[in-house]
């Protein structure tokens, strides 16, 4: 790397730009290696930043090291979640054990105020027998390193919740850029272009780069926001929050986390969701009540369902289109 020109560096790590931007670097002479354009470097220049050449130097290499760790830890992936039961809020045992593994639905049902947000959130933080629930979670059969609790890199669950607001002044095509180069993708243009092309697959009305993050519908950002995930996120389980109130294809919504190897856990109230899922849990009084597989017979209501969900959606997309339904 030190043998680079700094073109080539650039070109070859492109988020070292940022060292430059973040230190106030302005770059003259791309033909010269780091080390070489550092050492042109004024003294008066490195006293205001109180540091030496030698100096600059190693922090160049520390932020080239710290980048690069990042790059590698980018794609967390787990091939089994396993929740080891603790008990509900009146001290009773819950299941022994539940284990869910990578591409399978899983719909978490209950009453409002049951406990399926706790579930999540001894998920997302890799219970240990030490939150209210008195859970564990091992992943891959294991119990996760400390470290993870806190890495960023190691983040468990994306959330995607009912309610998505926008607030940035940017168009789409440079949010997903932002997102993308955060994640040290290298393809980001192509990323860019499949991430709006899924989203426009899920939404009633199309959008493109140029339109502006502020004047998307909920539908489209949430969308937006399902695509970024499946295509951007390193999390390896992703929580969905009563998607039957999104206006989007849930069901395309669904396959798309899925075909990107996530474990998708879904908390509703619709049964046409609550049937697509692969198991069923039922959350009562703070702990897992039940945990039931779908059968067949649930599967043959489920296409039944589906029929009537697709004449529903059919009249929706007539309406949107000012057709009468005579």
């Amino acid at each position: 790397m030190e043998n680079l020109t700094i073109e080539e560096l650039l070109s070859r790590y492109p988020y070292a730009i940022e060292f430059f931007d973040v230190n106030g670097l302005p770059i003259e002479d791309k033909q010269k290696t780091i080390q070489e354009y550092i050492n042109t470097l004024p003294y008066v220049f490195l006293e205001d930043m109180g540091i030496n050449h030698q100096g600059l130097f190693k922090r160049f290499l520390v932020f080239m090291q710290r980048m690069e760790d990042i790059r590698k830890e980018r794609n967390f992936s787990i091939h089994s979640l396993t929740v080891l039961g603790g008990t509900d809020k009146n001290g009773k045992k819950e299941q022994d054990k539940l284990k869910i593994s990578m591409g399978e639905i899983i719909c978490i049902v209950g009453p409002t105020g049951s406990g399926k947000s706790r579930l999540l959130a001894d998920i997302e933080w890799m219970a240990q027998k030490d939150t209210p629930t008195g859970r564990r979670i091992l992943i891959d059969d294991c119990i996760p390193p400390e470290s993870w609790r806190f890495s960023i890199e190691h983040k468990l669950v994306a959330q995607l919740s009912q309610n998505m607001n926008f607030v940035m002044d940017i168009c789409v095509g440079d949010f997903i850029k932002l997102h993308a180069q955060s994640r040290m993708i290298d393809d980001v243009d192509d990323k860019t272009l499949k991430i709006i092309h899924h989203a426009n697959e899920l939404s009633g009305e199309a959008f493109d780069l140029n339109t502006p993050l502020t004047s998307l519908s909920g539908g489209q950002s949430r969308a937006l926001m399902v695509a970024d995930t499946a295509f951007l996120s390193t999390s390896p389980i992703v929580l969905i929050d009563e998607i039957e109130n999104a206006g989007i294809n849930r069901k395309k919504a669904l396959e798309l986390l899925v075909d990107q190897n996530k474990i998708v856990l879904i908390a509703t109230h619709d049964p046409l969701l609550a049937l697509t899922g692969d198991k069923r849990i039922v959350i009562k009084n703070g702990g897992i009540y039940k945990v039931l597989e779908t059968t067949e017979s649930e599967k043959q209501r489920l296409e039944q369902l589906t029929e009537i969900d697709n004449v529903m959606m059919q009249y929706r997309e007539r309406l949107r289109k000012g057709e009468l339904l005579d």
